[in-house]
């Protein structure tokens, strides 16, 4: 079992890659996330947390696999990883339930995709960022190209895919890689403490908000204008919202259904 996937009692789905050796990911990991990624989108959860087991989150792409296969297989054998890993992070960035993400150690090639792709992402003070694809004569993939000129702007995105330098936590944070960064032994606690606080929340309101934000950097300003306008007056008459305001006029905690997935 490369990945795992559970759902606790309050809507979170807990998903792992557990591969172990730096959870290189391989065909049948790609896979697994595609297949734990299903089951959050089946079970309407109110958060997924994605975490990686042992002392690295995700070293990138499975180098002994690819390497191990003649050149007339390596092509299609990469377009089936690439088909099930995209195909996992279309679906988790497509929820309206927010991605929290708790990386340590090793996040390269893809892991640092994956990373990059959480709405809420926690960092330990150790952990370090190589792109690593041209390193090898690769291009990226796991939606890197796409992720990090949005984060840290083209130059320096340009910056990190050319040379392949470590990027540090601090720098991480600084240059807006993640959201956070905490002792490495408070990782997993404080990223599980996020992930609950937020499916305590508004899932459909972070669904919306997920897509404006998503679309704003190719959108026009009045064009996400209208957008906001639209979104909003639906927002406002859905249960969530009616909730909402009734809870802030009666000057008590909203209840948005927290507990239980949606």
């Amino acid at each position: 079992m490369r990945v795992t996937v559970e759902v606790d009692d309050a809507g979170v789905a807990h998903v792992e890659l557990c591969r172990g050796a730096g959870n290189a990911i391989d065909l049948a990991m790609a896979r697994g996330l595609l297949e734990a990624a299903r089951e959050c989108e089946r079970a309407r959860v109110r958060a997924v947390l994605l975490t990686g087991q042992g002392p690295s989150f995700c070293v990138g792409g499975d180098l002994s696999e690819f390497g191990a296969l003649p050149g007339e297989r390596l092509s299609g054998h990469l377009t089936d990883v690439t088909d099930a890993l995209h195909g996992a992070l279309r679906i988790l960035t497509g929820l309206d339930a927010p991605l929290v993400t708790a990386v340590q150690g090793a996040v390269a090639g893809a892991g640092l995709g994956l990373a990059m792709a959480a709405d809420l992402g926690f960092a330990a003070a150790d952990a370090g960022f190589t792109a690593a694809y041209t390193g090898i004569g690769y291009s990226p993939d796991a939606g890197v190209s796409w992720l990090l000129p949005r984060l840290v702007g083209p130059k320096r995105a340009l910056d990190l895919l050319l040379t392949n330098r470590r990027v540090t936590a601090a720098e991480a944070l600084e240059i807006g890689l993640v959201s956070r960064v905490v002792a490495p032994e408070r990782l997993r606690e404080e990223a599980a403490e996020a992930a609950r606080a937020l499916a305590r929340g508004a899932t459909g309101a972070y669904g919306v908000t997920r897509r404006l934000v998503a679309g704003a950097m190719s959108t026009g300003l009045h064009e996400q204008l209208d957008a906001e306008a639209g979104r909003l007056a639906e927002a406002a008459v859905s249960a969530e919202g009616r909730e909402g305001v009734a809870a802030f006029l009666a000057k008590r905690r909203p209840d948005f259904g927290q507990g239980a997935p949606l």
